[in-house]
């Protein structure tokens, strides 16, 4: 079973693209929107064509793995106290009984 496809036209660096994507048109949107202000503020800068694509990009991935790894810290850190916290109710739990 194949999820439904939507085409959705939008404006990056001036230029229209039609995407198709399984996500929802706003979230579509929502995307290129981001992509599109990253261009134009790396273009304020005087950088053009390709090469502030190339930059955008890179600045979005720099971002996507920073916010990866701070994920990755988050996650061990709460796996980290509930494993604490289960040992001690454990521990209280043991006193209780014994």
């Amino acid at each position: 079973m194949s999820e439904s496809r939507t085409s959705v036209t939008v404006k990056i660096a001036g230029e229209e693209h039609v995407i198709r994507s399984n996500a929802p048109a706003d979230y579509t949107r929502a995307c290129a929107r981001f992509v599109d202000e990253r261009i134009r503020e790396i273009r304020d800068r005087g950088i053009e064509g390709h090469r502030a694509a190339i930059l955008a990009a890179l600045s979005i991935t720099d971002q996507f793995f920073r916010a990866r790894d701070d994920e990755e810290a988050l996650r061990a850190r709460v796996e980290g106290s509930a494993e604490a916290l289960a040992a001690r109710i454990e521990g209280l739990l043991s006193e209780e009984r014994g």
